[in-house]
């Protein structure tokens, strides 16, 4: 993002004319006035800037349906390779295992390369990627592809953020283009799954990739012909950064998969993750240690493990944790009681259009100072629409949680633009070698975190529900003539085809214990949905009080007295 040019600042460029000598210098030098500070660039013509933003929709959408289309849909795409849930679940994990590192190396290599030859490149390895989809027909091979998938994705949101970036004057890049920047690539999920019912219908599993082929070309002609305003080239890739990254990418890696398909296999019955957990913590570690051992390093560690930057790795991790209650608790509540992509149209509808509108009165607000005051409406609607959603019964439905999800959305898009404002005036003022390491510390919240909040929110409802399926359970009492009333209600459906009572009391049976199980799902969601509501709140007042404790902090701190030479 903004940290290539802090980086060619941070160290020597390639060429360079040499410095002349003291001796070169002439004996007397008549004064001169001072140089006129360099004028201001020309504003880009409305036209040309309106391109550039729609490119860099395109690049957005292009990333984020090649990662949303397949987590909307795995139901039907399992379907269609022939795998069980929990294998194509690895579809997911194959593809968060080199997306949530790569973007840290990826900075440097724009420095070191050019903006425009990453531009380029990325885009076409993008779109000869999304071409072999069309010659995926099992499990294993899609495996592979979604792998390569994800190495080629994480170049898009670089893309498309800076494509956002590129028309705004400096004065607007930290407020108008930060919040339309962010508030793009929240826009993804939402329409994959407006648009996913109708891809399937057209061409099944492949339908889906064709449209993402589509963009991507499209996107493919406009970075060639909307390139990019050139930086500077700087050397800045060493050797260690190259062994740093690769023990990171392992971490990441590995923690993103084990994340992933962990609540499925769940964590205590399956050795092998707690072996992949050990081996992220390991790899992390071994970076780490290399990482506080060299003199010009990739990762400022001291720097991150500061207080300052603890107490925002942690807001914005707590921040994604509470976000997950839309991206996996809604939608996973709505699957649970049996509803499609399509019954939820109108409620994606709803989201796409409230996170725009978050993101446009952000960007009307964000000013610096403010942040603390837009973090408190956001947790605030948070909190609010969490708590309605926890009221939720077996016959809630889409209709009943619209307010409650805008409420979400529009927090969601509220929140982030002035988080990463901020953290980058607080890099800046540490010096440009900081920014490389604020920027990997905000996309690792955001890649990392997402899985984490995806994980937790799951884990949970499956530990709930486990424990209200057995609280219902111990009711179910075959002779009690309520229990036994209900059986035989639900076994009437099949009094013309089955002639056996005790084949028509077994489906019976079964038919009870299936809506036993939906109802401790919905109660397991709704534990969940009132968890996020209570984590919202004791955000909030840790930030009041963080606020205030700052606030008292400068009027009692002692005025600067003037010192007399």
């Amino acid at each position: 993002m903004t940290a290539a040019p802090a980086i060619h600042q941070s160290r020597s460029p390639v060429t360079g004319a040499e410095d002349e000598t003291p001796s070169q210098a002439p004996e007397r030098q008549e004064p001169q006035a001072p140089p006129s500070p360099p004028a201001a660039p020309a504003p880009m013509p409305p036209l040309r800037a309106a391109s550039f933003m729609l490119a860099s929709v395109l690049l957005a959408m292009t990333q984020g349906l090649g990662m949303n289309l397949i987590s909307a849909n795995l139901p039907q795409i399992q379907g269609a390779l022939g795998a069980t849930t929990n294998e194509a679940l690895w579809l997911m994990a194959a593809y968060m295992a080199p997306y949530a590192s790569l973007s840290l190396i990826l900075i440097k290599v724009r420095t070191q390369f050019g903006l425009r030859n990453f531009a380029e490149l990325a885009i076409l390895a993008f779109l000869l990627v999304s071409v072999m989809h069309l010659f995926v027909d099992d499990l294993h091979s899609a495996i592979i592809v979604r792998f390569f998938s994800g190495v080629v994705a994480a170049p898009m949101s670089a893309l498309a953020f800076l494509y956002m970036l590129e028309p705004f004057p400096p004065a607007k890049k930290l407020n108008l283009g930060l919040s339309l920047a962010l508030t793009n690539l929240a826009l993804a999920p939402s329409v994959a799954r407006l648009i996913s019912p109708t891809l399937l219908d057209i061409g099944g599993w492949h339908g889906l990739h064709v449209l993402e082929i589509a963009i991507a070309m499209v996107a493919f002609g406009a970075v060639y012909l909307l390139p990019l305003a050139p930086q500077p080239r700087a050397k800045v890739i060493q050797p260690l950064d190259v062994v740093s990254y690769l023990f990171i990418a392992v971490g990441f890696g590995l923690a993103a998969m084990a994340m992933t398909v962990g609540r499925f296999y769940w964590w205590f019955e399956a050795p092998w993750l707690g072996l992949m957990l050990a081996g992220a913590i390991i790899a992390v570690t071994c970076a780490a240690a290399i990482e506080l051992n060299r003199a010009n390093p990739l990762l400022d560690i001291r720097w991150l493990t500061s207080r300052e930057v603890l107490h925002f790795t942690a807001a914005l991790l707590i921040f994604r944790i509470v976000l997950s209650e839309q991206t996996s608790g809604a939608f996973g509540l709505f699957q649970v009681l049996g509803l499609q992509n399509s019954q939820m149209a109108t409620l994606s509808w709803i989201i796409l259009g409230t996170t725009v509108a978050g993101g446009l009165a952000c960007a009307a607000v964000m000013k610096p100072g403010r942040e603390p005051v837009i973090h408190m409406v956001a947790l605030t609607m948070l909190a609010a629409g969490a708590f309605m959603d926890s009221q939720a019964t077996n016959l809630t439905r889409p209709a009943e949680m619209y307010l409650s999800q805008a409420m979400i959305a529009f927090a969601g898009a509220l929140f982030l633009p002035p988080a990463l404002a901020s953290g980058l005036m607080s890099a800046l003022k540490k010096g440009p070698n900081y920014i490389l390491s604020f920027v990997i510390v905000f996309l690792t919240t955001q890649s990392i975190g997402g899985s984490l909040g995806s994980a937790v929110v799951g884990t949970f409802v499956t530990w709930r529900s486990k424990v209200h399926y057995q609280a219902l359970a111990e009711h179910l009492i075959p002779t009690d003539p309520i229990v036994a009333q209900r059986m035989n209600q639900l076994s009437g459906a099949y009094d013309r085809v089955l002639t056996d009572p005790t084949q028509m009391t077994t489906q019976g049976l079964t038919l009870l214990n299936q809506q036993v199980t939906r109802e401790a799902n919905v109660l397991a969601y709704n534990d969940a949905f009132m968890v996020i509501a209570l984590l919202a709140v004791l955000a909030l007042a840790a930030l009041i009080v963080h606020v205030t404790v700052v606030a008292i902090g400068r009027r009692l701190a002692p005025t600067p007295q003037p010192s007399f030479a």
